[in-house]
């Protein structure tokens, strides 16, 4: 797991848990007062990453523009936008690692960048408050200070689906599922509409095809959520929430969920005194091997598993 403002091994650390129901959400669903009925979900990601804030909009309100913002319709567009945001990531590679870095595996570091946010926006309140909202391409922009430490976020949502018995069900643009599958259906279609035309942008650059592409878009929800679980003292539940998000592995188990390549596909190692370690391999390469070959993500399929436990276990 990593957050994504400057590229790094994804470490991992934790008990792996079967996939089941969900438990109940861990935020209290009630619509906070003066917000919206995601607020507390983006309220809280903010707490346990601080380096991360959003900013909600209202219907009839601008996305930001000026230094630092680009927009997610401009990148899906492509061009000069693209160009400058990649330039961005050029430049943290140089400034972090002395070097510079191949053309595919900076547009590959950018997508991470905002794949990553992104798809925390619409994960974040489906698992803490069973609400998942569509946020449009032209309803997104992300802004990230000249060194990378923080980045903002702004989002005017089209709406949330949510279930029967949400609190939110009768509020405007609530649109009310049949049940957590149906929910987990919401999830997996918020995330493929606003990532297809950004993926679509970068894929050149990257020289990936759909396949990679659509990989990673997996690894970026899977792990995204992972990470946060963790930091909300949640990773178990954040793990099996996304085994059933994301149900197949690629490996037999079970098929991928299209358009996504994969799955959560989360495995147990055991450690030096016999505790479980879990780690799960990654569908797509974030190519940080090229930048330190010798330091690969703890969930690369490069990886091998003896390497993983003793990470692992001097992490823990």
């Amino acid at each position: 797991m990593s957050a994504p403002a400057v590229p790094q091994p994804l470490d991992d650390a934790g008990a792996p848990s079967e996939p089941r129901e969900p438990g109940p959400p861990s935020a209290a669903r009630a619509r906070p007062a003066g917000g919206t009925p995601l607020t507390a979900a983006y309220t809280r990601l903010t707490e346990v990453l601080p380096f991360l804030a959003v900013t909600e909009l209202g219907p009839a309100d601008p996305l930001p523009a000026g230094p630092g913002w680009v927009a997610a319709a401009d990148l899906a567009a492509g061009g000069g936008v693209l160009d400058d945001f990649l330039a961005w990531d050029a430049g943290q590679v140089r400034r972090t690692y002395g070097e510079e870095a191949r053309p595919d595996v900076v547009a590959s570091f950018g997508l991470h960048r905002y794949a990553w946010s992104a798809c925390l926006l619409v994960t974040l309140p489906w698992f803490l408050l069973r609400r998942v909202p569509r946020l449009p391409l032209d309803a997104v922009a992300l802004h990230r200070n000249a060194d990378g430490s923080r980045a903002r976020v702004a989002a005017r949502g089209a709406g949330f689906a949510c279930l029967p018995d949400d609190p939110a069900a009768g509020l405007p643009g609530a649109r009310v599922v049949a049940g957590e599958e149906a929910l987990r259906a919401e999830v997996r279609g918020a995330v493929a509409g606003h990532l297809e035309p950004v993926l679509a942008a970068f894929g050149p650059r990257m020289r990936r095809g759909p396949r990679a592409l659509w990989g990673m878009a997996t690894d970026e929800i899977v792990e995204g959520l992972w990470y946060l679980g963790s930091l909300l003292g949640e990773e178990e539940r954040a793990m099996a929430e996304t085994g059933l998000l994301l149900p197949g592995n690629g490996a037999g188990t079970g098929p991928a969920t299209a358009p996504y390549r994969g799955g959560a596909a989360f495995r147990t190692l055991t450690g030096p005194a016999g505790e479980p370690l879990a780690t799960r391999d990654r569908a797509s390469c974030c190519m940080y091997y090229t930048l330190r070959p010798e330091d690969t993500c703890v969930t690369c399929p490069r990886t091998c598993d003896s390497e993983r436990v003793a990470r692992l276990a001097a992490s823990a």
